[in-house]
């Protein structure tokens, strides 16, 4: 899904309905402490209830975390920027994240919306539970963990610049994704996919556009 011109200004309408329509947007923080309550008790309950020693849980904690990188990646090449001439799927498809294209300076949908996401992770556990059974309940935090890193991270590469320098490559990696090829740059959280998938930018051959990165970046009040 291409845009010939990002939107500097506003937001897109992606419901008629305003009471649809609020519960398409929210706040970080609000993600933040829906999920970090979860995580605790989720680490807590495999320790307490299920006997699961820390070094083990630590463990399938970060193997969460890490799987998610993986997934994030997968589910930002294949299904966000899905090519389709089904209008019901580009519809689909824009919803999820081409109006994020559009308007890259909305920061009400850099997470996704309480409603949809309680849904969505709801069934994320139970294909994990069925899967690895009780060590869902450690693997589970760490995966959530890495979307909320994920989102942050994208708030952050949208809100300032980056604060070190070595993560530099990762903010204009991001930033190319919107300006000059959105078939490339789809890690947010970290660009090791990209480097292992070849889709990472040639940071070198790349000039940096001043203009069009301003464009990308919320507006300071």
């Amino acid at each position: 899904m291409k845009f010939d011109k990002i939107k500097n200004k506003g937001q897109a309408r992606l419901f008629e309905s305003q009471y649809l329509e609020v519960l398409t947007k929210t706040h970080p923080l609000i993600i933040w402490g829906m999920y970090l309550p979860i995580i605790g008790y989720m680490l807590y309950y495999s320790n307490a209830s299920l006997g699961f020693g820390i070094g083990r849980i630590a463990a399938v904690f970060v193997s969460g975390l890490a799987v998610w990188t993986l997934f994030e990646y997968v589910m930002h090449r294949f299904l966000f920027h899905f090519a389709t001439e089904n209008p019901r799927m580009r519809r689909f498809v824009y919803v999820l994240h081409g109006n994020h294209h559009e308007y890259p300076r909305d920061k009400q949908r850099l997470f996704m919306p309480p409603v949809p996401s309680i849904i969505i992770s709801s069934i994320l556990f139970s294909i994990q539970y069925l899967l690895i059974g009780k060590a869902a309940f450690m693997f589970f935090p760490g995966f959530i963990l890495g979307y909320l890193l994920y989102g942050s991270m994208h708030y952050a590469i949208h809100a300032w610049n980056p604060p070190f320098k070595f993560l530099k490559p990762l903010w204009r990696n991001h930033h190319l994704h919107h300006y000059k090829n959105d078939d490339k740059g789809f890690g947010v959280s970290t660009a090791f996919w990209d480097h292992v998938f070849g889709t990472f930018f040639d940071l070198e051959k790349e000039r940096e556009d001043k203009e069009k990165v301003k464009a990308l970046m919320f507006e300071k009040k």
